[in-house]
C-alpha cells in the first residue's frame, strides 16, 4: 500500500481543519487561563489555617485527578437531562467541553501552583510581614512573581496536555482537529494520512504556543536579569547625622512576662524587658538561649504563649486565657519596627532601589521621584547607592545586608531590630555592616541587637543582656559589665566568644 503524499500536502490547506485547529488553541488557552487562576486560589486554600477550606480544596484536587476526563465530560454534557435550565449553556459542545475541562484541570494546575508557593522561602513572608505588607498585598507583589517563576515551566506543559487531550471533546461532537480527521478517514479509507495530518495541527498549536512560552521565561529568568553600577549624585552621597546620642526615660518597647514554649523546651520563661528612647540593647547568649525567639515576639514573627508586649505604652501584642492577639493596627503600627534578619530575606525579583522603595510604595506615598530620592539616601547612608540598580544576586552577603538596612530605615522607623545580621556573613564582611549598624548607634537609633560579636556589643550597647535557657540571667548596662568580675558568667561568656 502506497503512502499519498499528494493526499497529504492537500490537507495543509483544508480549511476545516485550520477552523478546528483555532477551536482547539481557544479551547486549550481558555482551559489553561480559567484553571490557572482557579488552580491559584485552590493552592492557597490548600495552605490556609481555616481546617474546612484546606480540606474542601484538598477534597477537590483528590476528587477531580481521580476522576477520567472523558467520564466527566460525558457527565457534563448529559447532566441537562436532570436540570434542564442548564441545557442552553452545556448542550453547546464548546460550552460542555470547556466547563470539564476547566473542572479537570484545576486540579493539577492546583498543585502545580502549590508547589511554587512552596518553593518561595518563608523569609520573603517575613519580610513582607516586617514591612506591614497584608496578605494580598504580600502574594501580589512578593510572593506570586516568585512562585510564578517556579511554577511557568511545569504550568506550560499542563498546557500541552490540554491541547492533547482536547481531542477528547470529540465524543461530544466537538469539531476539533481529531473529529475532522476521522471524518475524513471514514470516507476516504486514508487513516495514516489523515492521522499524520492531525498529528500535524496538534504540534503546530504546541510549538506556537511552546514559542512565546520560552520567551516569557527568559524574560522572567531573575538569573538574566542585571543592573550596572551608576553614580549616585553628590546629594545622595552626602552622610547622615540625624540625631545626638541621647537615651530617654520614655519606655518604647516592654515585654511583660512572655512566655514562649515549642513542645517540652521552653524557649521564654516568663521574661520581661523595658528599652527605651534611644537605647542600644544587645542579647547575647548560646545557641538555644532564646535570643532570637525573644526579639522575633516584638514584631509578631513568634506569637507567644503568655505575656504582654507594648510599643509606645499602647497594647501591642497580648496572650494568655483568650489566646494571642495582635493590635487591631497591626500592619500599619508595625512599620515603627524596622526588622534586618540573619538571611537578607531581600526580594530577588527587585532591585536593590526597588527593595528600598517597596515598603513606603506600598504604604501609599505614590510620589515616584520623592520615593527614588528619599531611597537613594538611605541607599547611600548604607554606602550602596551606586549599586542601586543591582539585582541581589549581582551582590556580596554584605552588600545584601547593608540594603537590608537600608530597606528598614525607608520606613523611617522607630526601633530597629537585628537578629544576628552578621551570622551568615564571610568574616572579611562583617566589619562593612558593623560600621552601618554603629553610625545608626551616633544618630540616635534605638535598636535591640541579637549578636554573637561580642567586641562589637561592648563598644556599641548601652545595655547587655546575657540569655540561657530561655531566662534572662544577666541585664547589665556598660558601667556594670566593665566592673563585673572576670569569673562572672556574662564575662566569661564574652571572652570565650
Amino acid at each position: 500500500m502506497n503512502f499519498d503524499w499528494n493526499y497529504l500536502f492537500s490537507l495543509a490547506l483544508y480549511p476545516d481543519f485550520w477552523r478546528a485547529t483555532a477551536l482547539v488553541a481557544w479551547l486549550g488557552l481558555l482551559t489553561w487561563v480559567i484553571g490557572t487562576a482557579l488552580g491559584f486560589l485552590f493552592a492557597l486554600a490548600r495552605q490556609s489555617s481555616l481546617r474546612p477550606l484546606r480540606w474542601f480544596a484538598k477534597t477537590y484536587i483528590w476528587l477531580f485527578r481521580s476522576l477520567p476526563l472523558l467520564v466527566l465530560l460525558i457527565f457534563v454534557y448529559n447532566l441537562p437531562q436532570f436540570m434542564p435550565s442548564l441545557g442552553p449553556v452545556l448542550s453547546v459542545p464548546f460550552w460542555a467541553g470547556l466547563i470539564a475541562l476547566v473542572i479537570s484541570e484545576t486540579a493539577y494546575l492546583a498543585e502545580i501552583h502549590r508547589a511554587g508557593l512552596i518553593s518561595v522561602d518563608q523569609g520573603q513572608h517575613e519580610a513582607a510581614h516586617a514591612l506591614g505588607v497584608r496578605p494580598v498585598g504580600k502574594y501580589r507583589y512578593i510572593i506570586l512573581p516568585q512562585a510564578v517563576r517556579v511554577a511557568l515551566p511545569a504550568l506550560g506543559n499542563e498546557f500541552i496536555t490540554i491541547v492533547k487531550l482536547t481531542s477528547l471533546v470529540s465524543v461530544i461532537s466537538l469539531a476539533e482537529i481529531l473529529l475532522v480527521g476521522q471524518r475524513l478517514y471514514t470516507r476516504n479509507f486514508m487513516v495514516i494520512e489523515t492521522l499524520v495530518a492531525v498529528s500535524f495541527y496538534y504540534v503546530f498549536v504546541v510549538s506556537v504556543f511552546s514559542f512565546f512560552l520560552s520567551r516569557l521565561e527568559s524574560r522572567l529568568d531573575i538569573t538574566r536579569m542585571t543592573g550596572a553600577e551608576i553614580r549616585a549624585p553628590a546629594s545622595a552621597l552626602s552622610s547622615r547625622t540625624t540625631n545626638e546620642r541621647c537615651i530617654g526615660q520614655e519606655v518604647i518597647v516592654e515585654l511583660d512576662n512572655v512566655r514562649k514554649n515549642f513542645g517540652d523546651k521552653r524557649a521564654l520563661a516568663d521574661v520581661s524587658l523595658k528599652v527605651c528612647k534611644g537605647e542600644v540593647v544587645s542579647i547575647i547568649g548560646p545557641s538555644g538561649s532564646g535570643k532570637t525567639t525573644l526579639i522575633r515576639t516584638i514584631n509578631a514573627l513568634q506569637d507567644i504563649d503568655a505575656g504582654r508586649i507594648t510599643l509606645d505604652g499602647v497594647d501591642w501584642i497580648r496572650a494568655g486565657d483568650k489566646g494571642y492577639r495582635v493590635a487591631s493596627d497591626f500592619h500599619d503600627r508595625v512599620t515603627r519596627l524596622g526588622m534586618v534578619f540573619q538571611s537578607f530575606n531581600l526580594f530577588p525579583h527587585m532591585t536593590a532601589l526597588e527593595n528600598v522603595m517597596f515598603g513606603p510604595r506600598y504604604h501609599g506615598n505614590r510620589d515616584k521621584e520623592a520615593l527614588r530620592t528619599a531611597a537613594m539616601t538611605h541607599l547611600a547612608r548604607v554606602g550602596m547607592a551606586t549599586h542601586a540598580n543591582k539585582y541581589p544576586h549581582q551582590l556580596s552577603g554584605g552588600q545584601k545586608q547593608r540594603i537590608a538596612i537600608a530597606r528598614a530605615l525607608a520606613m523611617n522607623p522607630e526601633i530597629m531590630l537585628f537578629d544576628e545580621p552578621t551570622s551568615a556573613l564571610d568574616p572579611e564582611l562583617v566589619g562593612e555592616v558593623l560600621q552601618v549598624i554603629e553610625s545608626l548607634t551616633r544618630d540616635g537609633m534605638t535598636m535591640i541587637i541579637v549578636t554573637h560579636e561580642m567586641r562589637f556589643a561592648r563598644r556599641v550597647s548601652d545595655r547587655v543582656i546575657m540569655m540561657e535557657n530561655g531566662h534572662i540571667v544577666n541585664d547589665m548596662n556598660a558601667d556594670e559589665l566593665k566592673d563585673a568580675p572576670a569569673d562572672s558568667r556574662i564575662r566569661k561568656f564574652m571572652l570565650q566568644s
